[in-house]
């Protein structure tokens, strides 16, 4: 089991230097990689692997001496990026999706450096990278584990960050969780009501910012381009928006951290947030509760913490009376279930999260009386 690790990095002017230059030479063999890919499929109609395009690196290195400068294997990260990007456009178009061809990256969109198994050391106090040098990093915890992959990433603010993928055991349900289990539906009322009827309220955090966003993307929209100015009031608007970022990552963590340490099974609905973005009226205030944010972070916490995520259809979880299972149609507006059928009648998020649980508990059972091959 995989459990990642951030800490902050900081780096030299000159560090600074070296690792803007890598990127922009990563992005170089980006590009080159999909354009080979494309021109492949285009002209001679055939599929490029990842380890064809590993291959042409010697030969592109001979071309391009400046990719020396950069460690061998996070070029071939850059390879299986390219892979990556081609496999999930493969994979919308066979589920009926609107792909996305992969596209070229312009100056300063490619933001990461990989290091896979080799090229990175990590001391108390520095974290040693191939071709770059040794960079003062900040150990705000210990890390648990032998350490994987190695990943430097820029932030749009100009902030650098080291993520360390560390190998772990998995971790044992505690007899203490055992029975302990939970439903939960998201919305934008709360953002979260559980099965056992306590609620999460929503913190709104870019309606908190969004006046102060307002006012900073005045300033920029007024800033002549090309400037310093420009460039000045940029930085401020990205500032605000990590700001937000930041916010919204912490609340998810919070919450997914008290859900494990509470709960043995917790479950959610697999909710396809992309297609709901649609609805106009609503997609504003549903990227502000990010419900993906926190269901990603609840199974990362719950794979190490003895927990289990189970997701359900979100079918008719809404619509379904808890107590008779007889369909009861309502509309958003509606926030109360009351059912014409055995007379039930009770909030409709915590109506909707008993139905989650079901499902949930359902879905738990199926698998656990599944064959061991």
């Amino acid at each position: 089991m995989l459990k990642t690790y951030r800490y902050r990095l900081k780096p030299t002017k000159s560090q600074v230097t070296i690792l803007e230059r890598q990127l922009e030479l990563c992005r170089f063999v980006y590009n080159d990689t999909l354009a080979y890919r494309k021109n492949a499929w285009e002209l001679e109609q055939r599929t490029v692997k990842r380890f064809e395009t590993q291959d042409r690196l010697p030969q592109l290195k001979l071309e391009v001496p400046e990719l020396k400068e950069v460690y061998s294997l996070v070029l071939q990260n850059v390879a299986l990026r390219v892979e990556l990007a081609f496999k999930a456009f493969f994979r919308r178009v066979k589920n009926g999706e609107e792909p996305g061809y992969p596209r070229f990256k312009g100056k300063g969109r490619y933001d990461s450096l990989s290091y896979t198994q080799s090229g990175f050391k990590l001391d108390s106090k520095v974290l040693s990278l191939s071709k770059i040098g040794d960079i003062k990093i900040k150990l705000h915890r210990p890390i648990e584990g032998k350490i994987k992959t190695c990943t430097i990433r820029r932030m749009p603010t100009g902030k650098w960050f080291a993520c360390l993928s560390v190998e772990i055991e998995d971790a044992p349900l505690p007899p203490w969780k055992d029975g302990s289990v939970v439903g939960i539906d998201v919305g934008l009322a709360s953002f979260a009501t559980l099965s056992n009827g306590e609620k999460i309220a929503n913190p709104r955090f870019f309606r908190e910012e969004e006046k102060e966003l307002a006012r900073v993307q005045r300033k920029l929209s007024k800033a002549p381009k090309g400037t310093p100015e420009r460039k000045a009031a940029l930085k401020v608007v990205e500032r605000v928006h990590e700001r937000i970022a930041n916010k919204r990552i912490d609340f998810a963590n919070q919450v997914g951290h008290k859900l494990v340490d509470r709960f043995g099974v917790i479950v959610f609905e697999d909710l396809d947030i992309m297609n709901m973005l649609k609805n106009h009226n609503l997609a504003k205030s549903i990227s502000d509760v990010a419900w993906g944010m926190l269901v990603k972070a609840t199974e990362s916490k719950a794979a190490y913490a003895g927990s289990k995520v189970v997701l359900v259809d979100p079918k008719y979880t809404s619509q379904m009376c808890s107590r008779c299972g007889m369909i009861v149609k309502k509309d958003l507006s509606e926030r109360i279930h009351n059912c014409p059928e055995c007379g039930l009648t009770m909030d409709r998020d915590l109506n909707a999260a008993i139905n989650i649980l079901r499902l949930g508990m359902q879905s738990v059972r199926k698998s656990d009386r599944s064959p061991v091959l």
